[in-house]
């Protein structure tokens, strides 16, 4: 599981965008969002690293929890 902190995950629809970004990367990932604690948690195979930059394209950079 990786948690990333994503500051400017402010509301629901930021949620639904990070959730989009990181689909687009991995249609298998499992995605859970809190836009209270601006943390989302990602069970993928894929690379950390591939993720942050699919959310940093997406407009929501992402730092490590």
């Amino acid at each position: 599981m990786i948690t990333l902190t994503i500051p400017n995950m402010t509301c629901g629809g930021c949620a639904k965008s990070v959730t989009k970004a990181l689909l687009n990367v991995d249609a298998q990932a499992q995605i859970e969002t809190d836009p209270t604690t601006r943390k989302v948690q990602v069970k993928s195979n894929i690379e950390e690293s591939t993720l942050r930059t699919a959310l940093s394209a997406a407009g929501y950079p992402a730092d490590p929890a």
